[in-house]
Protein backbone atom coordinates (compact mmCIF):
# COMPACT_ATOMS: atom_id res chain seq x y z
CA UNK A 1 0.00 0.00 0.00
CA UNK A 2 1.05 3.59 -0.42
CA UNK A 3 -0.23 5.11 2.82
CA UNK A 4 -0.98 3.83 6.32
CA UNK A 5 -4.65 3.89 7.26
CA UNK A 6 -4.24 6.99 9.42
CA UNK A 7 -2.39 9.01 6.74
CA UNK A 8 -3.69 12.38 5.55
CA UNK A 9 -2.95 14.40 2.40
CA UNK A 10 -0.22 17.02 2.93
CA UNK A 11 -2.56 19.82 1.86
CA UNK A 12 -3.71 22.56 4.18
CA UNK A 13 -7.53 22.79 4.37
CA UNK A 14 -9.02 26.13 3.36
CA UNK A 15 -10.80 27.68 6.32
CA UNK A 16 -14.42 28.55 5.60
CA UNK A 17 -14.54 26.90 2.18
CA UNK A 18 -18.13 25.99 1.29
CA UNK A 19 -18.37 22.31 0.38
CA UNK A 20 -20.70 19.40 0.98
CA UNK A 21 -19.88 15.71 1.03
CA UNK A 22 -21.75 12.44 0.66
CA UNK A 23 -21.15 8.70 0.71
CA UNK A 24 -22.43 7.11 -2.50
CA UNK A 25 -23.14 3.73 -3.97
CA UNK A 26 -22.61 3.90 -7.72
CA UNK A 27 -23.48 1.28 -10.33
CA UNK A 28 -21.27 0.35 -13.27
CA UNK A 29 -22.62 -0.82 -16.62
CA UNK A 30 -21.95 -4.47 -15.71
CA UNK A 31 -24.23 -4.16 -12.67
CA UNK A 32 -21.43 -3.79 -10.12
CA UNK A 33 -22.34 -1.65 -7.12
CA UNK A 34 -19.38 0.07 -5.50
CA UNK A 35 -18.71 2.61 -2.77
CA UNK A 36 -17.66 6.18 -3.54
CA UNK A 37 -17.27 9.48 -1.73
CA UNK A 38 -18.19 12.78 -3.38
CA UNK A 39 -17.15 16.26 -2.33
CA UNK A 40 -18.86 19.21 -4.01
CA UNK A 41 -17.79 22.83 -4.13
CA UNK A 42 -20.19 25.77 -3.84
CA UNK A 43 -17.77 27.84 -5.93
CA UNK A 44 -17.24 25.61 -8.92
CA UNK A 45 -14.43 26.05 -11.42
CA UNK A 46 -16.02 23.58 -13.84
CA UNK A 47 -13.78 20.52 -13.95
CA UNK A 48 -14.44 17.33 -12.03
CA UNK A 49 -11.85 14.95 -10.55
CA UNK A 50 -12.00 11.15 -10.24
CA UNK A 51 -9.59 9.94 -7.54
CA UNK A 52 -8.16 6.41 -7.87
CA UNK A 53 -6.81 5.17 -4.51
CA UNK A 54 -3.85 2.92 -3.83
CA UNK A 55 -4.27 -0.83 -3.36
CA UNK A 56 -6.20 -0.45 -0.11
CA UNK A 57 -9.17 1.02 -1.98
CA UNK A 58 -11.33 3.78 -0.56
CA UNK A 59 -10.24 4.97 2.88
CA UNK A 60 -10.04 8.32 4.71
CA UNK A 61 -6.91 9.64 2.96
CA UNK A 62 -8.80 9.74 -0.34
CA UNK A 63 -11.97 11.15 1.13
CA UNK A 64 -9.86 13.97 2.58
CA UNK A 65 -8.19 14.47 -0.80
CA UNK A 66 -11.58 14.82 -2.50
CA UNK A 67 -12.47 17.51 0.04
CA UNK A 68 -9.24 19.40 -0.64
CA UNK A 69 -10.19 19.50 -4.33
CA UNK A 70 -13.70 20.72 -3.51
CA UNK A 71 -12.30 23.50 -1.33
CA UNK A 72 -10.49 24.72 -4.43
CA UNK A 73 -13.56 24.65 -6.66
CA UNK A 74 -13.39 21.14 -8.16
CA UNK A 75 -16.08 18.55 -7.50
CA UNK A 76 -14.36 15.24 -6.82
CA UNK A 77 -15.24 11.56 -6.43
CA UNK A 78 -12.96 9.03 -4.75
CA UNK A 79 -14.11 5.46 -5.29
CA UNK A 80 -13.50 1.91 -4.13
CA UNK A 81 -12.21 -0.92 -6.33
CA UNK A 82 -13.74 -3.88 -4.53
CA UNK A 83 -17.50 -3.77 -4.97
CA UNK A 84 -17.45 -7.00 -6.96
CA UNK A 85 -15.63 -8.97 -4.27
CA UNK A 86 -16.06 -7.13 -0.94
CA UNK A 87 -19.32 -5.20 -1.21
CA UNK A 88 -19.90 -1.54 -0.43
CA UNK A 89 -19.47 -1.32 3.35
CA UNK A 90 -16.96 0.88 5.17
CA UNK A 91 -13.71 -0.88 6.08
CA UNK A 92 -11.28 -0.45 8.93
CA UNK A 93 -7.50 -0.67 9.11
CA UNK A 94 -7.63 -4.47 9.41
CA UNK A 95 -9.22 -5.00 6.02
CA UNK A 96 -7.22 -7.57 4.03
CA UNK A 97 -7.18 -5.85 0.68
CA UNK A 98 -4.67 -7.89 -1.34
CA UNK A 99 -7.01 -10.83 -2.07
CA UNK A 100 -9.38 -8.28 -3.59
CA UNK A 101 -6.64 -6.44 -5.49
CA UNK A 102 -5.72 -9.79 -7.02
CA UNK A 103 -9.28 -10.14 -8.37
CA UNK A 104 -9.59 -6.60 -9.74
CA UNK A 105 -9.73 -6.49 -13.54
CA UNK A 106 -8.73 -3.97 -16.15
CA UNK A 107 -12.22 -3.96 -17.64
CA UNK A 108 -13.87 -3.67 -14.24
CA UNK A 109 -11.72 -0.64 -13.45
CA UNK A 110 -12.67 0.98 -16.73
CA UNK A 111 -16.37 0.44 -16.03
CA UNK A 112 -16.13 1.84 -12.49
CA UNK A 113 -14.24 4.92 -13.63
CA UNK A 114 -16.84 5.42 -16.35
CA UNK A 115 -19.61 5.33 -13.73
CA UNK A 116 -17.79 8.00 -11.69
CA UNK A 117 -17.41 10.17 -14.77
CA UNK A 118 -21.07 9.78 -15.66
CA UNK A 119 -22.01 10.82 -12.14
CA UNK A 120 -19.86 13.96 -12.35
CA UNK A 121 -21.30 14.79 -15.76
CA UNK A 122 -24.93 14.05 -14.87
CA UNK A 123 -25.91 17.73 -14.76
CA UNK A 124 -23.17 18.99 -17.06
CA UNK A 125 -22.57 16.57 -19.97
CA UNK A 126 -19.64 18.53 -21.37
CA UNK A 127 -17.78 18.83 -18.06
CA UNK A 128 -14.03 18.35 -18.28
CA UNK A 129 -12.83 15.41 -16.19
CA UNK A 130 -9.40 14.54 -14.83
CA UNK A 131 -8.30 11.30 -13.19
CA UNK A 132 -5.73 11.29 -10.40
CA UNK A 133 -4.33 8.19 -8.73
CA UNK A 134 -1.66 6.84 -6.44
CA UNK A 135 0.57 3.76 -6.91
CA UNK A 136 -1.87 1.06 -8.19
CA UNK A 137 -4.23 3.97 -8.85
CA UNK A 138 -1.46 6.03 -10.43
CA UNK A 139 -1.01 3.41 -13.11
CA UNK A 140 -4.78 3.09 -13.28
CA UNK A 141 -5.18 6.82 -13.83
CA UNK A 142 -2.78 6.77 -16.77
CA UNK A 143 -4.51 3.67 -18.16
CA UNK A 144 -7.79 5.58 -18.27
CA UNK A 145 -6.25 8.02 -20.75
CA UNK A 146 -6.60 5.26 -23.35
CA UNK A 147 -10.11 4.08 -22.43
CA UNK A 148 -12.31 6.45 -24.41
CA UNK A 149 -13.61 8.44 -21.44
CA UNK A 150 -12.99 11.82 -23.05
CA UNK A 151 -10.66 12.90 -20.26
CA UNK A 152 -8.95 16.26 -20.16
CA UNK A 153 -5.95 14.92 -18.25
CA UNK A 154 -4.62 11.92 -16.30
CA UNK A 155 -2.44 12.41 -13.22
CA UNK A 156 -0.41 9.67 -11.57
CA UNK A 157 1.62 9.72 -8.36
CA UNK A 158 4.25 6.97 -8.52
CA UNK A 159 2.38 4.77 -10.94
CA UNK A 160 4.35 1.95 -12.53
CA UNK A 161 4.91 2.64 -16.24
CA UNK A 162 5.77 -0.89 -17.41
CA UNK A 163 4.13 -3.40 -15.03
CA UNK A 164 1.60 -5.66 -16.74
CA UNK A 165 -1.27 -7.68 -15.34
CA UNK A 166 -2.37 -5.43 -12.48
CA UNK A 167 -5.26 -5.15 -12.57
CA UNK A 168 -5.90 -8.47 -14.31
CA UNK A 169 -5.64 -8.05 -18.06
CA UNK A 170 -3.89 -4.68 -17.95
CA UNK A 171 -1.09 -3.97 -20.40
CA UNK A 172 1.88 -1.93 -19.30
CA UNK A 173 1.03 1.78 -19.30
CA UNK A 174 3.91 2.40 -21.67
CA UNK A 175 2.22 0.16 -24.25
CA UNK A 176 -0.88 2.39 -24.21
CA UNK A 177 0.87 5.67 -24.99
CA UNK A 178 -0.08 5.69 -28.67
CA UNK A 179 -3.74 5.42 -27.60
CA UNK A 180 -3.65 8.19 -24.98
CA UNK A 181 -6.33 10.81 -25.56
CA UNK A 182 -5.30 13.45 -23.01
CA UNK A 183 -2.24 15.07 -21.42
CA UNK A 184 -0.30 13.16 -18.75
CA UNK A 185 1.19 14.34 -15.46
CA UNK A 186 3.51 12.01 -13.53
CA UNK A 187 4.88 12.73 -10.06
CA UNK A 188 7.56 10.28 -9.03
CA UNK A 189 9.87 9.56 -6.13
CA UNK A 190 13.54 9.52 -7.03
CA UNK A 191 14.25 7.04 -4.23
CA UNK A 192 11.34 4.76 -5.10
CA UNK A 193 13.01 1.35 -5.15
CA UNK A 194 10.04 -0.27 -6.87
CA UNK A 195 10.12 2.06 -9.87
CA UNK A 196 13.72 2.55 -11.04
CA UNK A 197 14.73 5.79 -12.70
CA UNK A 198 15.45 4.05 -16.00
CA UNK A 199 11.83 2.86 -16.22
CA UNK A 200 10.56 6.38 -15.63
CA UNK A 201 12.98 7.69 -18.27
CA UNK A 202 11.76 5.09 -20.76
CA UNK A 203 8.15 6.12 -20.16
CA UNK A 204 8.97 9.79 -20.60
CA UNK A 205 10.89 9.03 -23.80
CA UNK A 206 7.94 7.07 -25.18
CA UNK A 207 5.64 10.01 -24.48
CA UNK A 208 8.09 12.36 -26.21
CA UNK A 209 8.52 10.03 -29.19
CA UNK A 210 4.75 10.11 -29.65
CA UNK A 211 4.66 13.92 -29.33
CA UNK A 212 2.19 13.45 -26.50
CA UNK A 213 1.70 16.36 -24.08
CA UNK A 214 3.14 15.39 -20.72
CA UNK A 215 5.09 16.43 -17.66
CA UNK A 216 7.02 13.85 -15.65
CA UNK A 217 8.55 15.19 -12.44
CA UNK A 218 10.92 13.15 -10.27
CA UNK A 219 11.66 14.37 -6.74
CA UNK A 220 15.25 13.48 -5.91
CA UNK A 221 15.52 11.51 -2.68
CA UNK A 222 11.76 11.18 -2.18
CA UNK A 223 10.47 7.64 -1.56
CA UNK A 224 7.37 5.94 -2.83
CA UNK A 225 4.29 7.50 -1.16
CA UNK A 226 6.11 10.70 -0.17
CA UNK A 227 2.84 12.64 -0.55
CA UNK A 228 1.76 12.19 3.08
CA UNK A 229 1.32 14.76 5.83
CA UNK A 230 3.27 12.47 8.16
CA UNK A 231 6.43 12.96 6.10
CA UNK A 232 7.54 16.40 7.27
CA UNK A 233 10.88 15.96 5.55
CA UNK A 234 9.14 15.90 2.15
CA UNK A 235 6.92 18.91 2.69
CA UNK A 236 8.65 20.94 -0.04
CA UNK A 237 8.24 18.10 -2.52
CA UNK A 238 4.61 17.56 -1.55
CA UNK A 239 3.78 21.25 -1.80
CA UNK A 240 5.39 21.43 -5.22
CA UNK A 241 3.54 18.32 -6.40
CA UNK A 242 0.18 19.70 -5.27
CA UNK A 243 0.80 23.02 -7.03
CA UNK A 244 1.71 21.13 -10.20
CA UNK A 245 -1.55 19.17 -9.95
CA UNK A 246 -3.58 22.36 -9.64
CA UNK A 247 -1.69 24.05 -12.47
CA UNK A 248 -2.15 21.00 -14.72
CA UNK A 249 -5.90 20.99 -14.11
CA UNK A 250 -6.15 24.74 -14.68
CA UNK A 251 -4.09 24.52 -17.88
CA UNK A 252 -6.17 21.81 -19.50
CA UNK A 253 -9.62 22.79 -18.21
Amino acid sequence: MCFPYEALPPIKPIEGAAIDTSDLTLSADDGNNFAAFRANSDEKKGAGIVVLPDVRGLFPFYEELAMRFAERGYDAIAFDYFGRTAGVGKRDAEFEYMPHVDQTTYEGLRLDVSACIQHLRADEPGRKIFTMGFCFGGSGSWQQAAQGHGLSGAIGFYGHPTREGRPIGAPGVIDLVSDFECPILGLMGGADQGIPAEIVATYEQKLSDNDHPHEIVTYTGAPHSFFDRGFDEYKIESDDAWQRVLKFIETYS
